[in-house]
């Protein structure tokens, strides 16, 4: 007797899936390792998509709190949705499933190329950040129900142990995703690039569980468009991996205003040099060098941290106009701003006391120490950096280091590689260096940012107070304190709070205009202050600190300087005098205060 034949191969629209059992090509229990494998690998690229979004978003804003706040939290409310939603689909859950995994591949695949894209031509991307952690959470919670479908129709067993199973296999692949991610894809691949090879096989595992596994549950027109979709969305992948560095260079373009001369990706951060040199008028031994170490950046791993990598490091291009140096697409020093910010942050610092030893916390890029060399009388210099090939930029770099005097070469210049508040805390100023210093200069990130709560707390300062030589004093960047006053008094509170007196004061900038920059809040530049008209005026807050109350004065063997006369710094003092916010707590590492 002939079977009649199954109404999946004649096209039906309502395949056996809702209560029938699965005709597999393999014993169950192979089936259903085959679909924990499944759930393993889908769990590990959703971890890879949410991870990618709050470094991504916490790059392009600095404030990583913030950002994986709203990515989580977005996520995990998408999820329920998706997950009650879903419910309409178990009756079809093979080909739902296909389809979920195919459109998940996709927006997954280009989230960052997104984010980064409308960050880098329309300067913001808050709305693209929710927008896909809303999308991705949906589907991320709609593969739950669905899979649980298809396991139980693989093999009947009671829901506690198929929800058991289910759990197991997604909490390890969620752990596997969350290591690849800062071990594996980011360092390898970068943030663009991670993306859309994590779409692809999120892509395959997803449509090869279903077109083979699962195959008898799909109708025909099914099969065939559900192949139709994963190719598509295959294809789209790799088109997108193909035009990578070409994207990246544009958007970093974008971003920068204008051709990025160099552009690499330390195991730090991401550091970008425009400008500053003109190729063709540049030493050649000294463009060599520079070349050398760019090599060595590359290999050293140019994915190495949050934020779109660049495919390579680039020398001589867009070399015109004024040299800026941007660290995590943030203008941390820039030739137009240059001297008045390290000038205000040094030279009052070197007054009032012995400067033969002095201590510079962050300053990879050479340009506080080379205005600390100026002084005659000092015997040594020692920079503490946590970027190793920052400082080596700074050396070989023929516009950066004509910039900073090549002062990273002086004899008497040491450069430690180290966390700055792990190197005090473990005594390197005293132990190891011969003894405490007469100057301390803190040239770190802004105290706006997350990435500044360790090194602007009370506890920071305790150790930084430590470090200095009796007498001798501390220099703390504090922030635009007339745009940002709390931060700025706030950052005052928390050194005085560590039992040194303070005397503050505020050097001006140039006039900007008032369109901010695409790359974010700037940290040293002139990017933030107070608004006069259509342009607005900028500077930088300082704080000038030490046990005894310090005296804003400059130094009886003070170089000439360009911006900077004991005049301007008593006003500097008095300008402040309106912004003051009194009664403003310390902040510390178990209460950070210091964001506005």
């Amino acid at each position: 007797m002939i079977d009649p034949p199954d109404p999946v191969h004649r096209g039906s629209p309502e395949p056996p899936e809702a209560g029938s059992p699965a005709r597999l090509p393999v014993p169950a229990g192979l089936g259903r390792l085959l679909v924990l494998a499944t759930v393993f690998v889908c769990a590990a690229c959703g971890l890879v998509y949410e991870l990618e979004l709050v470094a991504l978003a916490s790059y392009l804003t600095g404030d990583s709190v913030t950002q994986a706040s709203v990515v989580l939290s977005v996520m995990v409310f998408a999820m329920g949705i998706g997950s009650l939603l879903a419910k309409r689909l178990r009756c079809r859950a093979a080909v739902g499933f296909g389809a979920l995994e195919a459109v998940l591949a996709l927006v997954g695949g280009f989230s960052a190329m997104a984010l980064y894209a409308c960050y880098a031509w329309f300067g913001q991307s808050r709305s693209v950040l929710v927008a896909f952690s809303l999308a991705m959470g949906m589907l991320i919670g709609a593969e739950v129900p669905l899979l649980m479908t298809l396991i139980q129709r693989v093999r009947r067993q009671d829901a506690g142990g198929a929800v058991a199973d289910l759990f197991a296999a997604d909490y390890v692949g969620a752990l596997v995703g969350g290591l690849a991610f800062p071990f594996l894809l980011l360092p390898g691949l970068g943030q663009i690039s991670g993306a859309l090879l994590t779409g692809s096989v999120n892509a395959v595992a997803g449509g090869g569980l279903v077109l083979w596994l699962f195959r008898s549950d799909l109708s025909v027109r099914a099969r065939w468009a559900l192949i139709a979709a994963n190719v598509l969305v295959l294809a789209l992948l790799a088109a997108g991996t193909v035009l990578v560095p070409p994207f990246e260079r544009a958007a970093r373009d974008a971003v920068y205003g204008s051709a990025a001369r160099v552009a690499v990706r330390t195991g730090i951060q991401e550091v970008v040099i425009t400008g500053g040199t003109d190729p063709d008028a540049a030493d050649p031994d000294t463009t060599r060098r520079a070349g050398t170490a760019d090599q060595h950046l590359d290999r050293a791993g140019r994915h190495g941290a949050a934020g779109p990598a660049p495919d390579s490091a680039k020398n001589g291009a867009g070399a015109g106009g004024p040299l800026g140096l941007y660290l995590d697409g943030r203008l941390r020093a820039g030739s137009e701003d240059d001297h008045p910010y390290h000038e205000g942050l040094v030279h009052p610092a070197m007054a009032g006391g012995p400067h033969r030893r002095v201590l510079v916390l962050g300053g990879g890029d050479g340009l506080a120490a080379r205005e600390v060399l100026r002084y005659p009388g000092v015997t040594a210099v020692t920079v503490v950096e946590l970027d190793p090939d920052l400082a080596r930029l700074a050396r070989t770099d023929p516009g950066l280091s004509a910039l900073n005097g090549h002062a990273l070469d002086d004899p008497r210049v040491r450069v430690v590689t180290g966390d700055v508040f792990e190197w005090l805390r473990q005594g390197g100023a005293a132990a190891r260096n011969g003894g405490p210093y007469d100057v301390v200069i803190a040239d770190l990130p802004d105290p706006g940012s997350t990435a500044g709560t360790k090194l602007y707390s009370q506890e920071f300062y305790g150790l930084a107070s430590r470090a200095l030589a009796r007498g001798g004093r501390l220099a703390v960047h504090a922030g635009e304190p007339t745009s940002r006053p709390r931060t700025f008094w706030t950052v005052d509170a928390t050194v005085r709070a560590a039992g040194l007196s303070t005397a503050p004061y505020r050097i001006p900038g140039r006039t900007v205009p008032r369109t901010p920059p695409r790359t974010g809040a700037p940290e040293r530049s002139c990017g933030t202050g107070h608004p006069t008209g259509h342009r607005r005026t900028c500077g930088w807050g300082f704080l000038l600190a030490a046990h005894r109350t310090p005296r804003l004065t400059l130094a009886p063997d003070a170089p000439v300087l360009r911006s900077l006369t004991p005049a301007a710094l008593r006003a500097a003092a008095r300008s402040l005098a309106p912004t003051r916010v009194p009664g403003l707590p310390p902040s510390t590492l178990m209460h950070p205060r210091h964001l506005d």
